[in-house]
C-alpha cells in the first residue's frame, strides 16, 4: 500500500485521537501539577446600623475575591509541583493508620476508600462476567436451532439497557418497599434495609454489573464457539473425554485469545465505574476513583472547582488502569510473539 493510500485512511482516525484523547490528557496531567485560585484582596467595609441619632456604624476588614470590568472572578495559576497528589493520597494520614493497624482510619481518607472499592469491583466481577458469560454461550451453543433466537434476545437485554436506567431500576427493587424488598420481608419476617450499609450496596451493584455485561462476553464467546475444531472435538469423545475434560482442554484452551480481550475490555470499563454510583446513590456509604474525581469537579458553595485535585485523581485513576493491564496485555504480547514464531 502506498503511503499516501495509508494516510488518507489512517490520517483522519489519528488526527481525531490526537483532539480528543491525547490533547485532554496532557491537559489534564498539566493542571494536575497547577492551582488556580481566585484573586483575593482586603477591603474595609462600614456597617451602619438604623436609626439617625442612636446610629452606629462599625468598620471591619473582609477578604473578598478580585472582579474585572465585566464583574468576574479574577483568577491565577500556579504551580505546586505535587502537592494535588498529596492532598489526593493524604500519605501523611494513611502512614499514620497504617502503623496504628487502624483500617477505618485508612476508609476515612476518600482515595483510598476509593481504591479498595474499585479493586475490589473489578476484580471480583472480571471472573463472575467470563464465567456466567461462557455458561450462557455453551447453553445456547447446545440448544435446539428453534430456541436458539430467543434465547440469545433475552439474553442480551441486559446489555441492551442503558447503565444508569439498569442501575436504578436495580435500585428502585430493594430501595424502601420495593418488589423484592417486600418479599424478602414477608418471607423472612423481618425488616430489610439494603442500602443501610456498605457490604448489601456492594453486592447489589456486583450482581448489577454481572448482569449487564456478561451478555457482552456471551456474544464474544458464542462467536468463538463457531469455530472449534470439532474434529478435535469428537477425536476427544472417541477417547472417553468427559464433557468437563472437553471443556478444559479443547474448548477453554481456543477461547483464550477471547477470554484475554474480555478481560481487558471489563478491566478499562469496570476500573472507572461510576453509573453503579449514581444510579445507586451510595455516595454516603460506597465510592469510585471516577465518582471521586466528578466531586473533586462539582462547585462547592462559593463556585469553585477542585480542578487540581481532580485532573490529581484522573491521573492516578490511568495509572491504576495500566497497573492492571500488565498482566494480560503480557499474556497477549507473548501469544503473538509465540505465533509469528
Amino acid at each position: 500500500m502506498k503511503f499516501k493510500t495509508f494516510a488518507a485512511f489512517v490520517g483522519p482516525s489519528v488526527f481525531m485521537m490526537l483532539l480528543f484523547i491525547a490533547a485532554p490528557l496532557v491537559s489534564v496531567f498539566i493542571q494536575s501539577f497547577q492551582v488556580t485560585q481566585p484573586i483575593l484582596e482586603q477591603i474595609e467595609v462600614e456597617t451602619c446600623t438604623p436609626g439617625f441619632v442612636t446610629q452606629t456604624c462599625t468598620t471591619e476588614i473582609k477578604t473578598v475575591p478580585v472582579l474585572d470590568d465585566s464583574g468576574k472572578t479574577v483568577t491565577e495559576t500556579r504551580w505546586v509541583g505535587l502537592q494535588s497528589y498529596r492532598n489526593v493520597l493524604q500519605m501523611e494520614k494513611f502512614w499514620s493508620a497504617v502503623g496504628n493497624g487502624d483500617w477505618n482510619a485508612i476508609m476515612q481518607i476518600d482515595f483510598w476508600k476509593a481504591l479498595r472499592f474499585t479493586l475490589s469491583f473489578t476484580l471480583l466481577t472480571l471472573p463472575l462476567v467470563i464465567g456466567v458469560g461462557l455458561a450462557i454461550a455453551l447453553a445456547v451453543n447446545n440448544a435446539t436451532r428453534a430456541i436458539r433466537g430467543p434465547i440469545i434476545f433475552i439474553s442480551l437485554l441486559p446489555f441492551i439497557i442503558t447503565p444508569v436506567i439498569g442501575s436504578l431500576s436495580i435500585y428502585w427493587l430493594f430501595v424502601g418497599d420495593g418488589i423484592l424488598t417486600a418479599m424478602l420481608e414477608r418471607w423472612s419476617g423481618t425488616n430489610i434495609s439494603m442500602f443501610a450499609q456498605a457490604w448489601t450496596i456492594e453486592l447489589l451493584m456486583y450482581f448489577y454489573r454481572v448482569w449487564h455485561v456478561a451478555p457482552f462476553a456471551f456474544v464474544i464467546f458464542y462467536a468463538g464457539l463457531q469455530t472449534v475444531n470439532m474434529d478435535t472435538l469428537e477425536s476427544a469423545v472417541i477417547d472417553g473425554a468427559s464433557r468437563w475434560e472437553r471443556l478444559r482442554h479443547v474448548i477453554v484452551p481456543h477461547l483464550m485469545p477471547l477470554i484475554i480481550f474480555i478481560a481487558l475490555i471489563h478491566l478499562m470499563d469496570c476500573y472507572r465505574v461510576f453509573e453503579e454510583i449514581v444510579g445507586f446513590r451510595s455516595q454516603a456509604h460506597v465510592i469510585s476513583l471516577q465518582w471521586l474525581t466528578y466531586d473533586f469537579m462539582t462547585p462547592d458553595d462559593a463556585g469553585n472547582r477542585a480542578i487540581s485535585r481532580a485532573s490529581a485523581s484522573a491521573m492516578l485513576t490511568m495509572v491504576g488502569i495500566v497497573f492492571l493491564l500488565i498482566l494480560p496485555l503480557r499474556r497477549t504480547w507473548r501469544d503473538h510473539k509465540g505465533s509469528a514464531h
